[in-house]
């Protein structure tokens, strides 16, 4: 009988000393003894990027469905339960499927050294390998070009998102380095959709598509997107689209949706695909609305959402946000990994939130103590406090303000806890 998927992945979890060690040989080499999934998918839509990977992903996605195409889906990380990363033409994963092909691979692997995501990469390679579709879209966990997903030889697309200063432990210290690691999904011949980079970054991108002969569809000059009344007016070289606004919420996804729309024209769908993937996209933990649970009844009258960015370009893009919301007592609950520049990401949203009470996150070996949290964020002029728990921060908030907005952020892990806690 197969062990469930829970008590299969603990056991995965301690094949590798290190959660992240980045390389491709532990994957070919798995890969090679499953009789290689990776040769066999629908046609691989490549996604890699600082910022906007998983919102860019939901709208492609959005678009290809509407068309009638059957679309696989691989995202990073999951949020409540693993599942939620693996989608089988538009389905989250059955959990008999995804206990009998984890058992699968970790019989293929035989107790070799290997981490926890090179591991569920090849389970997820598997399942849409034996799953007919039109389409998969695999997003990058950590970099691109040393990347567990990096192993498709000719996908049909590869998307770069914006790059930015992330991960520097792994990827390097300079916006330069990190787009080299980025690009590294650039494939001889293959077209690249290409979002709204810093100069220095989109220098390292072309050169490098430029050395494959992949020809390239850049924002800015291949490609244009702009705000237009209630929606958004899309450009390139074969015409114009008048489309609704992302239903998203943020002004930085009007960017994401361009880089969408780009991929989806690449790909040879038109207006109606493209107006879907505004439409009905749908994308947890990106400001996103909570509506019920306990959060919700600890304070009936405020607005509480939830996001899930953790980097300074995270960070202004919620600004971003929160400045065209109209004005409302503005209150942050935010927990962080100490992995993170919490400086960078705190100072852009200080302008845009009356306090913030810090918590450190459950469960969580790399979580930033609550203490310091407040700490930074009262050095970037913020009136900060800590709490045991986001639901007593919450219930806190309300006491003095019972119509706040209340923004859960600073952290997906924290995010998924709150979901899975919140119902």
């Amino acid at each position: 009988m197969t062990a469930g998927s829970d008590a299969i992945l603990d056991r995965l979890m301690a094949l590798h000393p290190k959660v992240i060690d980045l390389s491709l040989d532990r994957m070919y080499r798995l890969l090679a003894e499953l009789g290689h999934p990776e040769r066999s998918l629908p046609p691989v839509v490549h996604i890699a990027g600082t910022n906007g990977k998983g919102s860019t992903l939901a709208m492609i996605r959005a678009g290809l469905e509407s068309a009638g195409h059957r679309v696989h889906a691989y995202t990073s990380p999951h949020l409540a339960r693993f599942h939620e990363r693996i989608r089988l033409n538009g389905a989250l994963i059955s959990e008999p499927d995804l206990a009998a092909l984890l058992d699968e691979v970790e019989a293929a692997n035989g107790g070799a050294p290997i981490t926890f995501f090179e591991v569920t990469t090849a389970a997820a390679l598997l399942a849409f390998a034996r799953t007919p579709a039109e389409y998969t879209l695999l997003e990058v966990g950590l970099g691109g070009r040393l990347d567990a997903t990096n192993v498709i030889d000719t996908p049909a697309l590869t998307v770069i998102t914006p790059v930015d200063l992330d991960h520097q432990s792994f990827l390097g210290d300079t916006l330069a380095e990190i787009a080299g690691e980025k690009a590294g999904i650039l494939k001889r011949g293959v077209p690249g959709v290409i979002g709204r980079q810093a100069d220095t970054a989109l220098e390292v991108i072309e050169a490098r598509a430029a050395r494959l002969g992949a020809p390239l569809q850049i924002h800015g000059q291949h490609w244009h997107v702009a705000p237009e009344r209630d929606g958004l007016v899309f450009q390139d070289e074969t015409g114009l689209l008048d489309l609704p606004r992302p239903a998203l919420t943020g002004p930085h996804q009007l960017e994401n949706a361009g880089i969408a729309i780009a991929a989806l024209r690449a790909l040879g769908l038109t207006e109606p695909a493209c107006a879907a993937a505004m439409t009905d996209a749908t994308w947890p933990a990106r400001m996103q609305r909570l509506r019920h649970g306990p959060l919700v009844d600890a304070a009936p009258g405020a607005e509480i959402l939830l996001d899930g960015g953790h980097n300074p370009a995270a960070g202004a893009a919620i600004a971003a946000t929160l400045a065209a919301l109209p004005p409302r007592g503005t209150h942050l609950v935010c927990g962080m990994l100490n992995t993170k520049d919490i400086t960078g990401y705190l100072r852009p949203l200080a302008r845009h939130a009356d306090s913030l009470t810090a918590v450190s996150i459950p469960g969580e070996a790399n979580t930033l103590p609550a203490d310091r949290t407040a700490e930074v964020a009262r050095g970037v002029g913020l009136a900060a406090t800590t709490a045991d728990s986001v639901l007593d921060a919450v219930r806190a908030i309300a006491a003095q303000d019972a119509h706040a907005r209340i923004l859960v952020c600073g952290s997906l892990y924290l995010a998924g806890r709150v979901l899975r806690e919140n119902g």
